[in-house]
């Protein structure tokens, strides 16, 4: 690993399964025993180990292209717009604001005149953390991009035998998608000739995108320096340019000092009292760790959970209504109705709002609701989301639920099994859950570039 990630770096610590009768006998020696009536499991800790190593030159190379807003259609906005450092890989937004829009994170605007945005984007844009994880197999709220040799080109993807072979992993396929599509980085059709492009077919947009940047003579440089069978700006390929996204994203976004990471590690003061009991609760009697398991608290699988229902769903091509079926849109199996892939919950404190919708801004309201999504549904409000006023779009927003049957057909399904919990215990569990916030989690290590090789504005 490289300089600048030398003081992110935890030393290789090899350790027995820890369990909450370990905890008891030492970890809190000098504070008030609490009683607990079976044992836990907690995971193996997340460390440098668990991460592919990368190259410094395509990382950041991977930083400028990030932050470079020539890889959209209408050169209006950047992968960094809506996954920015100052959101912590997000962008605070439930339903994100997509082309068309202006500024970042929750205060972005929706636009003016022709170019203003025809709809909110239909999910909420994820955290990168840790996404460059080794273990990390799945991708995507529905899980439409996974590692599979069914195309012959390492991956299950939307493209399907149209991706490109040669990209380095999950991330870097990941990266041509937002391309690609309309209301993300795209634009519409009458705009440009990414866009056109997307609309006859999604392999005919990566050329485009590839010769812009081969015309940028401040890339050549960098992609000479980054990539060993790249001698002039003609050699650039998409490959090149999704696998130092991906290399940056997968260094940017790491983070395993969490306070809970340095218990995991034999810090036993790391977790005080209220917090320990909030782990003794989510390992435990809770359950959460069912679903949000192993080093980085996912299953990698996908559950319905019965979130409020708003937004333009992120619809197939025969849906009849704005809605969002989740799984089934990429399985075509009924039973993966209304289920999404479970979240990594590290540094979730700081990714507000939760939820594929980002339907709750408030960790505690989330778990309340695991708990009984009847009643969190019949008090969830508008203010429990953070959804920008937009005119224009506000009267679509709910249509959804006013179609009896569907959501029947969405009450249908749920996966949550957590029992009663009282105000205390869910107190503890959001505490808990603040010990999972990495230390360096404000300060990524290399940040915003001050300007990128095409001269467009950087967000910051």
């Amino acid at each position: 690993m490289f300089e600048f990630l030398q003081s992110a770096i935890h030393p290789k610590v090899v350790r027995p399964k820890l369990s909450i009768s370990v905890w008891l006998l030492g970890a809190f020696a000098s504070l008030p025993i609490v009683n607990v009536a079976y044992a836990i499991e907690l995971p193996d800790r997340l460390g440098e180990d668990d991460f592919v190593v990368q190259s410094e030159q395509q990382v950041k190379l991977g930083q400028l292209l990030f932050y470079d807003k020539i890889l959209s259609g209408n050169k209006n906005i950047s992968c960094a717009t809506c996954h920015h450092p100052k959101h912590f890989g997000g962008d605070g937004l439930s339903l994100g604001i997509g082309e068309g829009g202006t500024g970042i994170g929750p205060e972005r605007l929706a636009g003016e005149g022709a170019s203003r945005i025809k709809r909110r984007i239909p999910r909420h844009a994820p955290s990168l953390w840790n996404l460059g994880a080794k273990e990390v197999n799945i991708l995507f709220h529905d899980g439409r991009l996974s590692l599979s040799d069914d195309y012959g080109n390492g991956f299950n993807s939307p493209a399907a035998e149209r991706l490109p072979s040669g990209l380095s992993g999950l991330l870097a396929a990941q990266a041509l998608f937002p391309l690609a599509s309309r209301f993300e980085m795209a634009g519409d059709p009458e705009e440009n000739s990414v866009a056109r492009a997307a609309f006859d077919r999604i392999d005919h947009v990566w050329p485009i995108i590839t010769q812009r940047v081969q015309a940028i003579q401040g890339y050549e440089k960098h992609f000479v320096e980054a990539f060993e069978h790249v001698s002039k700006a003609g050699d650039i390929s998409i490959v090149d340019i999704a696998n130092a996204l991906a290399a940056f994203q997968a260094v940017e976004w790491q983070s395993y000092d969490s306070r809970f990471d340095q218990y995991l590690a034999g810090k036993r003061d790391a977790l005080d009292e209220h917090e320990a009991r909030g782990m003794q609760l989510f390992y435990g009697e809770a359950s959460c760790g069912e679903c949000h398991s192993g080093k980085l608290l996912t299953d990698q699988k996908f559950h319905a959970l019965q979130l409020p229902v708003f937004g333009p769903g992120r619809t197939r091509s025969h849906d009849p209504m704005p809605r969002d079926t989740g799984r089934l849109s990429e399985s075509d199996a009924i039973e993966d109705s209304y289920r999404f892939r479970t979240p990594s919950l590290r540094n979730v404190e700081l990714t507000s709002p939760y939820g594929h919708n980002g339907a709750y801004r408030s960790l505690a309201k989330m778990i309340k609701h695991h708990v009984d999504p009847d009643a969190a549904n019949a008090s969830w409000r508008l203010s429990d989301a953070k959804l920008p006023d937009i005119d224009w779009i506000n009267p679509t927003d709910f249509i959804i639920t006013q179609d009896k049957r569907e959501m029947a057909r969405y009450r249908h399904y749920s996966d949550v099994q957590i029992r009663a919990l009282s105000d205390q215990q869910v107190d503890s569990l959001v505490a808990f859950l603040q010990t999972l916030t990495g230390q360096g989690a404000e300060n990524t290590p290399l940040g915003i570039p001050e300007t990128v090789p095409s001269g467009l504005p950087v967000d910051e």
